[in-house]
C-alpha cells in the first residue's frame, strides 16, 4: 500500500466485483473439468486452462487493486472491455440477462477504477509525497 492512505470506496467495488469476476471463472473451469468427456478431452482441458488462468489472473489483479498497485488496473479495464463485447454478443440472443448483468458489472468496476479518488491511490507517485507534479514542487513567489 503506498504510505498510509485508505482505499477509496469506489476502488473497494471495483476489486471486489473483479474478485467475483474471477472466483466465477475459477468455478467455469472446475464445471469444465467435472464435465470431462473422452471424445472431447483437448477442449475440454485448453478451456478448463483457459478459465482457469483467467480467474486467477483477475483474482491477483483485484488484490493488487486493493494493495494500490499501479499494474493492476490495466489488466482490470481491459477485463471489462472484453466483457462489455461479450454482453454486446448476448443481447440479441435468449439470454439478454446475462447481457445485461455482465454490461452492469463492467461499467461499475470502469467507473470505480476510474473514479479520481481511485486514481489518485493507484498513480504511481515515486518521491512518495502525493503531490500531483514538478509544478506543485516549485516554491511559491
Amino acid at each position: 500500500m503506498n504510505g498510509a492512505s485508505a482505499t477509496p470506496a469506489p476502488l473497494v467495488v471495483a476489486a471486489s466485483l473483479t474478485a467475483v469476476e474471477g472466483l466465477v471463472l475459477v468455478l467455469l473451469a472446475v464445471a469444465e473439468l467435472a464435465h470431462l468427456t473422452s471424445g472431447r478431452v483437448t477442449m475440454n482441458v485448453t478451456t478448463t486452462g483457459f478459465f482457469l488462468l483467467c480467474g486467477a489472473a483477475l483474482l491477483l489483479c483485484a488484490w493488487g487493486l486493493r494493495q494500490h498497485a499501479t499494474w493492476s488496473r490495466s489488466p482490470v479495464v481491459l477485463a471489462q472491455l472484453i466483457s462489455l463485447g461479450v454482453a454486446w454478443s448476448f443481447r440479441g440472443g435468449n439470454l439478454p440477462l446475462v447481457a445485461i448483468g455482465l454490461a452492469v458489472v463492467a461499467a461499475v468496476v470502469l467507473a470505480g477504477v476510474f473514479h479520481p479518488a481511485s486514481t489518485a491511490v493507484l498513480t504511481d507517485d515515486p518521491t512518495g509525497t502525493g503531490r500531483g507534479g514538478p509544478e506543485e514542487d516549485r516554491p511559491a513567489d
